[in-house]
């Protein structure tokens, strides 16, 4: 398993490597499962922010199609917002999809919302006329985006709208002095993760060009929660032992150490005894049209 997921969410859509043991791949994506759960509960104002844009250019679709869509978010966000709509989820994991379609059945949406599996690297599915394509932190993990996108012109109906949401950078939770160890952790946890090439950051307006489309708006949309401290605790722990579990050897021992007393639970600076932690990010949305 490669450890380029997209840290909140999206799903990762290499082909290839997925490790030869099902349990260790199902425990790997059970545990990205949870985190973009968790992450949903917290970030649902931000999301919800980003879905009203979203119906501001493109009112009343009847088709939806969400382009790796995890445990599903953007899916069931995307079938609240426009209650006409069939939306069709697409991921290359049975597991999320199962976990989607699970939701989809107590939530009674199963008329609206149907489930595909497609690794999008290998294959289409057969969609055409489509009038709104989602793709939330799923493009970057694509091994040829440009051809996604070229898939994704044809796919449209001539007034569709193609969505797509990608995190500016990883999100933030802790103050930059801890009260103890060298101030700075998270700063330079972000930049070892990125020598350690994970997740880029692109902007996607030249691709989309490429393919033959027009953004027709671009947007960034921050947040900062710090409401419900124990859910931002949890989030902040889920992310932070990702973090050490990845990139012990790129961390010098100091960093290391502090990594270690703020994921230990017994110690009273842990991370899941602070009251000062705030979620902080942002995300950058590009909505584009087929070229007239």
């Amino acid at each position: 398993m490669t450890t380029q997921h997209s840290p909140e969410h999206g799903h990762h859509h290499h082909g290839g490597n997925h490790g030869n043991h099902h349990d260790h791949q199902h425990s790997n994506e059970q545990g990205m499962a949870e985190m973009l759960d968790l992450d949903a509960q917290l970030i649902k104002d931000h999301l919800q922010e980003i879905f009203a844009w979203t119906a501001g250019h493109q009112p009343g679709p009847s088709t939806i199609l969400d382009l790796g869509a995890g445990t599903g978010t953007g899916t069931l966000g995307l079938a609240r917002t426009f209650p006409e709509a069939g939306v069709v989820a697409l991921d290359q994991s049975e597991f999320m999809l199962g976990r989607l379609a699970g939701k989809v059945k107590s939530l009674g949406l199963e008329e609206r919302v149907s489930t595909l599996q497609v690794d999008l690297d290998a294959a289409w599915p057969e969609l055409t006329d489509i009038d709104l394509v989602w793709a939330a932190s799923s493009m970057h993990h694509m091994s040829e985006p440009a051809s996604v996108y070229d898939r994704i012109a044809g796919t449209l109906s001539a007034d569709g709208l193609l969505v797509v949401v990608e995190m500016d950078a990883f999100p933030r939770y802790l103050p930059r002095d801890l009260g103890f160890g060298t101030p700075g952790l998270e700063e330079r946890c972000h930049a070892a993760a990125g020598s350690a090439k994970w997740n880029a950051h692109p902007d996607w307006a030249g691709p989309i060009r490429e393919a033959g489309m027009e953004v027709v708006d671009q947007r960034t949309f921050g947040y900062a929660i710090e409401e419900d401290q124990k859910l931002v605790a949890r989030a902040a722990h889920r992310w932070l032992s990702r973090m050490r579990d990845s990139l012990k050897d790129d961390l010098a021992t100091a960093y290391l150490h502090a990594l270690e007393v703020l994921l230990d639970d017994r110690d009273p600076r842990s991370v899941l005894a602070r009251t000062d932690l705030s979620m902080r990010g942002s995300r950058t949305v590009w909505a584009a049209r087929i070229a007239r």
